[in-house]
């Protein structure tokens, strides 16, 4: 029997209080854009209502190379842009399905 790896991420960004209207502004083109990207699974970008500017992020991929495609897109994405310098706390894990 054949097992396939999907990439999962997990984790959060803390975006400081005079750029989260920005990034509210663009995460919807963000999330939409992701989700439309071929293997994405799941893509999800909430904020946590018990930590004001904290966005978590969970995100499953249907492969590596879909993940690394993920990647270089947001990487040269108005989203990069609007969220440069922000440290990102992310755990990536691959799942044998």
């Amino acid at each position: 029997m054949t097992r396939n790896t999907q990439i999962s991420l997990t984790g959060y960004i803390d975006v400081p209080a005079d750029r989260r209207a920005a990034i509210a502004a663009a995460l919807p083109e963000h999330i939409a854009l992701t989700r439309a990207e071929p293997g994405c699974l799941r893509f999800d970008v909430t904020e946590d209502t018990a930590c004001p500017g904290r966005f978590l992020v969970s995100e499953l991929f249907v492969s590596q190379a879909d993940f690394d495609a993920h990647q270089a897109r947001a990487a040269d994405s108005p989203w990069a842009k609007i969220t440069a310098g922000i440290p990102r706390h992310y755990s990536i894990e691959e799942i044998s399905v």
